[in-house]
């Protein structure tokens, strides 16, 4: 869907979001869980030339055809590679990142050592941390048209209710979850068991608090290994919270279309048919199906489609879609409307993507302020 000017549905949520987004972040306290990943970043080498020259291989495409002739020639496969840094992941991490930068709230809870690890400690040092497990780790290698992801899973994989409520007092957890705005949870695809115990959650804890996050952000991460029975199964549950508080779940195009296809929709769809399709197996308040040209927004009385500005250099690709949910974060903190929260996530990701660092709210709003003008 990418064009060289913006379609009218897409000019009309610029101009929403340049009417609605407030000019200075006014703050808020946000809930994050329940995963924990330490990342190794790495580049991979097509040819070096010494000890610290070498050429870098830029496209998967080109990892793929060294597989391809490996297996051809039926020998084994050597690629070097080298560390270029480590950093914290996961769902809790990227998003309380963020918000930590814009000076918001945040609580974590997931997996973060027991006792915490360092690493957690120093750069979350202004969030509350609480730990439920060790954490996984992920190689993480970015290439020009795509990435490559080799994950180490934590116990976050094993995590459920009776594990959460072994680990951590419901009381205390009551009390740290009284008085946030959100919570946001991922992801499905690490945690099995996540819909189900976000639901006792919220039925245990809700009673518990004077003031309960009021909304739910979901991400399901690469559901696309879970069998159609067991979305289904996570959909009831989605279902069942969403009749006690509001429910936005946001997904990428390959998550989307995983979800629609429980339901018979044919997975190679447009993603606004499948955002549509995915809505409907899981009846919640709101789905956001985003991808690098286009996002779409479904609710019950809508479906908004929105392009994307989008760049042929991208500085890092990697975790911008926990940067567009980031920017979504930020307009459901400040009650925007469908459309004028879909564009801020695209912003928050624009950002991203072209810095490769979480984004200021200033940044945010620039972007949405010359939104039009990137096309």
């Amino acid at each position: 869907m990418t064009a060289d000017t913006p379609t009218e549905e897409t000019e009309a949520a610029i101009s929403a979001c340049g009417r609605e987004l407030p000019a200075e972040f006014s703050g808020g306290s946000l809930a994050f869980g329940f995963d924990g990943v330490i990342d190794n970043v790495r580049t991979m080498i097509d040819t070096r030339h010494g000890p610290t020259e070498y050429d870098r291989l830029s496209h998967l495409s080109d990892l793929k055809k060294r597989l391809s002739d490996s297996l051809e020639a039926e020998s084994s496969l050597t690629v070097e590679w080298e560390q270029e840094g480590t950093r914290t992941g996961g769902h809790a991490c990227h998003l309380s990142r963020a918000f930590t930068k814009l000076g918001a709230d945040t609580l974590m809870v997931g997996t973060y050592g027991r006792p915490i690890q360092e690493i957690f400690k120093t750069e979350f040092s202004e969030s509350t941390l609480l730990s439920v497990g060790e954490p996984g780790y992920c190689d993480a290698v970015e290439f020009d048209d795509g990435k490559l992801m080799l994950s180490e899973t934590s116990e976050a994989a094993y995590l459920d209710w009776e594990t959460l409520t072994d680990r951590l007092d419901i009381e205390q957890l009551a009390e740290h979850l009284d008085g946030r705005d959100i919570l946001g949870v991922g992801y499905w695809n690490v945690t099995s068991a996540l819909p189900e115990l976000v639901y006792n959650l919220i039925e245990e804890t809700w009673p518990l608090q004077d003031s309960p996050p009021e909304q739910v952000f979901f991400d399901p991460g690469d559901i696309r290994n879970l069998p159609d029975e067991e979305i289904r199964n996570g959909a009831s549950y989605l279902e069942k919270i969403n009749e006690i508080v509001p429910v936005t779940v946001s997904a990428n195009p390959s998550e989307t279309a995983a979800i629609a296809a429980v339901d018979g929709a044919d997975p190679d769809s447009e993603l606004r048919s499948n955002a549509q399709a995915a809505f409907d197996v899981l009846n919640v308040d709101r789905f956001i199906g985003h991808s690098p040209v286009v996002s779409v927004g479904v609710t019950q009385s809508s479906n908004v489609a929105v392009q994307v500005p989008t760049t042929e250099s991208p500085t890092m690709t990697t975790s911008a879609g926990d940067h567009f949910n980031f920017g979504v974060l930020i307009a459901q903190l400040a009650g925007l409307s469908l459309p004028a929260t879909i564009v801020t996530g695209n912003a928050a990701a624009g950002v991203f993507v072209r810095t490769g660092s979480p984004p200021s709210y200033e940044a945010v709003c620039d972007f949405v302020n010359s939104y039009r003008d990137m096309f």
